[in-house]
């Protein structure tokens, strides 16, 4: 399959997110910053990474010589019935969870700057591809990635967990920006801690965001006093892969259920790790966690997580039928027991994620409201007649009908339709139609139109987001703000092609080609990364070296992420860590 029949094939929701890998985009010096880094980052993981890591990495088209094409990762990860697709940066955690759920990897295109090789806030091909990727290969651990998807699509959010989201967004942008200012630097900090602040007790989505980050993104496995790393977050991470095995710095607690008690700051390295003990532990976690959310609980308890969090969910009667809107109050019984639901603003019903015809938002636009619950003198629930059953209890199309229900609910109209699905009713449609609850109150009044009454005992499941995604997206439009990419089209041209001489020689340099590169990186004292690449290529005998070691001294004092990564490199090199051969 191509990369475009893959995107026709998704529905247009997740298509809104999706773009075309610009391989152009990419310069000379970007190959070499990811050649660089990924030498560097397979030589340091080789023994505290998981054993898979190296295996997975060819086995879903990590190339480490250049940046992967989309294409060459596609062509691998088929084989391993899954598939990636580029989007621009942090996109919104519930489509982030929705392309999990259907095997997809989402892979940020823009690669990292020079300058932070160390770490970068923002995601990058390095994270998504080199530190995804790879564990794609373990059943267990693909398994547990596709359920946190599809448990991730029913989480509840809140409004407040979308603010949060556009801040750390905003604040990856603006660190990757080579033009950000200390003070814009400042601002979209203040603004994320001021999101932080305002958005309460954690929703699911925001605990189930904590389990994904000790696990997908910082997860060790194993034991705590012996582990490997796993997570994207560490094997992308040249500073935090090296200095999350200081035990004493950074604790390490076994995985369970409680790692989504402790919060987590994207903009530090983590105090401390949990340990799980095998992948397939991982998805005993999850199903622990899930077991307390509200898809599986129902009910009241449900419902009210639903008004809390002012976001758009599907509640589900027991008949199937499902109504997707933001949940405005629900009537209980003496028993807590919810008899009546309303919801606030444009409202989609649907069955088995499909909206019913004629029952999208343009037909309920400012809400919808409807009893739950048997009625009176009927042994069964409204759902389980057949036509002819009901038109002998004298519930006929064509004819006025009275409901009363067991909790005091009455409606009374002229039923006009029946909807039914997999053998069961699951809509009456009433005109003249009245509804009021047990003390008398109107619940709805004839002349505002059409009463559409959703039929179930109960209320089986409450979740995130619409039951039909494609007719009530809850994104129209991805973010507006771009990200930056680590492009430099505007570097000297004559720098650049000292970068792709770099990346040409980088197998089988000629002496004669590396003396005169070396020349020509006169021009540029800046360059610590093409010095870097340099020395590597050639070795501690070469007659230039030694120049090139000073020539590279003076950055070890830089206080950024250049001075460290230079001053590691020299260090390697003196002590015969980094030959000649390029890997």
């Amino acid at each position: 399959m191509t990369y475009q029949n893959l995107i026709d094939n998704l529905p247009s929701h997740l298509r809104l997110f999706v773009k075309e890998q610009d391989y152009a985009q990419y310069s000379p010096k970007d190959h070499t910053a990811w050649r660089f880094l990924m030498r560097m980052l397979t030589r340091q993981l080789s023994q505290s990474a998981h054993p898979v890591y190296l295996e997975g990495m060819e086995k879903t088209g990590i190339t480490l010589d250049r940046i992967p094409t989309i294409e060459g990762m596609n062509e691998k990860l088929s084989q391993l019935g899954w598939a990636a697709v580029v989007v621009d940066g942090f996109i919104p955690p519930a489509i982030f969870m929705e392309f999990q759920a259907r095997r997809i990897l989402p892979i940020a295109q823009d690669m990292r700057s020079a300058e932070h090789l160390l770490y970068t806030p923002a995601p990058d091909i390095v994270h998504e591809a080199a530190g995804h990727a790879p564990f794609i290969v373990d059943d267990d651990y693909a398994e547990y990635l596709q359920s946190f998807g599809e448990i991730g699509m029913k989480a509840l959010a809140t409004k407040a967990d979308y603010e949060v989201y556009e801040a750390i967004r905003h604040l990856s942008i603006v660190k990757e920006s080579p033009s950000a200012t200390s003070a814009d630097i400042k601002d979209a900090e203040q603004r994320l801690e001021k999101s932080l602040a305002e958005k309460g007790e954690p929703s699911e989505a925001a605990l189930l965001s904590r389990l994904h980050w000790w696990t997908v993104e910082y997860g060790l496995v194993g034991k705590p006093e012996q582990y490997h790393l796993f997570g994207a977050g560490l094997l992308s991470s040249l500073g935090e892969s090296a200095s999350c095995l200081d035990d004493q710095r950074v604790r390490k607690v076994p995985l369970t259920v409680d790692c989504i008690n402790t919060d987590y700051d994207i903009t530090s390295q983590q105090p401390q790790l949990f340990v799980t003990s095998s992948c397939r532990h991982l998805s005993q976690v999850l199903d622990q966690f899930s077991q307390g959310m509200a898809f599986r609980q129902g009910g009241s308890a449900a419902l009210r997580k639903a008004i809390a969090s002012e976001s758009v969910a599907t509640a589900e009667y027991s008949s199937g039928l499902q109504v997707s809107g933001r949940v405005h109050n629900i009537l209980t019984d003496a028993m807590d027991n919810p008899i009546y639901l309303s919801t606030q603003g444009p409202t989609q019903l649907s069955h088995r994620g499909s909206e019913i015809e004629g029952q999208g938002l343009e037909e309920h636009p400012e809400g919808f409201g409807s009893p739950i619950g048997k009625v009176q003198n009927l042994t069964h629930c409204l759902s389980d007649y057949t036509v002819d059953e009901l038109a002998e209890k004298g519930i006929k199309r064509g004819r006025a009908v009275r409901l009363n229900f067991v909790s005091g609910i009455t409606v009374s109209g002229v039923l006009e339709h029946i909807e039914r699905r997999n053998h069961r009713n699951v809509l009456f449609s009433f005109s003249h139609c009245t509804v009021n609850n047990a003390q008398g109150e109107v619940l709805f009044e004839p002349s505002w139109g059409r009463y559409d009454m959703a039929i179930g005992e109960r209320i089986a499941s409450v979740s995130g987001g619409a039951a039909d995604r494609e007719r009530y997206p809850l994104y129209s439009k991805p973010s507006t703000e771009s990200t930056p990419n680590g492009t430099q089209k505007d570097e000297d041209v004559a720098l650049m092609t000292i970068y792709d001489q770099l990346n040409i020689w980088s197998d089988s340099p000629a002496d004669d080609d590396l003396s005169r590169l070396y020349g020509q990186l006169k021009a540029f004292p800046k360059e610590w990364l093409a010095r870097c690449e340099l020395l590597c290529l050639l070795g501690s005998q070469h007659h230039l070296t030694a120049a090139l070691v000073a020539e590279l001294e003076p950055f070890k004092s830089d206080d950024g992420q250049p001075g460290v990564i230079v001053s590691r490199v020299l260090d390697e090199f003196g002590n015969g860590q980094i030959s000649k051969k390029v890997s």
